[in-house]
């Protein structure tokens, strides 16, 4: 009997977790049709797409309320949908902005609800997870120690980090013996169009400054298909420099090839970890959204590396820290300082294990192919 799935993401990382997650429920029902919110991944998984939630996917909670009047037109366009064409099931992937709001609407319609990749309530907004439990019928989380947080109020259940299947074992270009000619360089400036705009002006002007002190600097950057060209080609001309520009299809070779990478804190910070390159992680929001969120966030880290592995393995340059002299300032320190890189470097390795075991994405389906079985009862 063929099903109907209703699946919300609303970033780059969030698109490749649904596309995966896809992948393997097709496997269980080769019939599963779907519609919803997400990107180039899950397009190709031939998810048909209500609409485009790249102009609404920002950073801070500021920049979440000058998209506001977009986001309401297509959250309406997304219950319009369900209305006329219930799903038998819903799969909302992060996104807590938008999937927390649509989670109680889903409810009311009687759609039974899974939420794919915990947000960070444990992080900030504790409070919110007593109205989550009225309205999500299973918790998928990513880390151990979410399983803690959500055990006794919601059904949760660790399915592990998809970027443990994802991310290949490569050779890090510090592993060769030879000592390098030339320096190679790597920019991840995040997922977001808003975040690229407040952070790729100061990784470039920082690329600058390492370029005086190598000229035989490299610098590549990788961006996400979720961010604008037009906004990415206009930093990169007032920069000055040469950049090479590679697409997210090839950010693993780049990040492998690079001797250190300038990376925005996310998703990203895993991938590059597992691949074991040095970083530099940095974080800009605006103004009122940092001060309102330093005031109600309750984590030791911003870096999903830290975190994972419960220590400043990686420097954290958050706000007015996030300047080009202070990337500059990190980054020679991790290129002439071999003791410092390999003391990140050997912390790094530890990664992949605190991950957990590979096959999440698998174990993930299994878990909305039985909510799918007793659905159907």
């Amino acid at each position: 009997m063929s099903k109907r799935l209703l699946i919300v993401a609303g970033e780059a990382s969030g698109d490749l977790h649904g596309a995966r997650l896809l992948g393997e429920l097709r496997g269980r029902f080769p019939d599963l049709s779907a519609y919803g919110l997400g990107g180039e991944a899950m397009s190709a998984q031939d998810v048909e797409l209500v609409a485009d939630v790249s102009a609404i996917s920002v950073m801070g909670l500021a920049e979440v309320v000058r998209v506001l009047p977009k986001a309401r037109g297509i959250f309406k366009e997304v219950i319009k949908r369900v209305e006329a064409d219930p799903p038998d099931l819903a799969v909302l992937i992060d996104f807590p902005e938008f999937n927390l709001r649509l989670a109680p609407e889903l409810r009311r319609l009687g759609i039974p609800v899974v939420y794919y990749v915990s947000p960070q309530v444990w992080a900030w907004r504790k409070g919110r997870i007593r109205a989550m439990a009225r309205c999500i019928d299973k918790m998928l989380v990513f880390f151990p120690f979410e399983v803690d947080f959500y055990k006794g109020r919601i059904d949760v259940v660790h399915v592990g980090h998809p970027l443990v299947d994802e991310v290949p074992i490569l050779p890090q270009i510090w592993d060769s013996d030879a000592e390098p000619k030339e320096l190679h360089l790597v920019i991840l400036p995040g997922s977001r169009t808003s975040e690229v705009r407040r952070l790729l002006p100061v990784m470039l002007e920082s690329a600058s400054l390492l370029l005086r002190d190598h000229p035989m600097l490299q610098t590549t950057l990788v961006q996400a298909g979720t961010v604008e060209d037009r906004a990415v080609d206009l930093l990169i001309a007032a920069s000055g420099i040469e950049v090479r520009r590679v697409r997210e299809k090839e950010r693993y070779s780049a990040v492998a090839s690079a001797h250190v990478a300038l990376c925005a804190s996310g998703t990203a910070t895993l991938e590059v970890g597992l691949i074991g390159t040095p970083m530099i992680v940095a974080y800009r929001i605006g103004f009122f959204s940092y001060l309102l969120g330093r005031s109600i966030v309750d984590v030791p880290f911003i870096s999903l590396v830290n975190l994972v592995l419960g220590s400043a393995v990686v420097p954290e340059l958050i706000q007015g820290d996030a300047r080009a002299a202070r990337i500059h300032a990190e980054a020679s320190a991790l290129l002439n300082d071999s003791r410092r890189r390999d003391a990140m470097r050997e912390s790094l390795k530890g990664l992949r294990s605190a991950l957990g075991e590979p096959g999440a994405s698998s174990r993930a389906a299994l878990e909305v192919y039985k909510l799918f079985g007793e659905v159907g009862k």
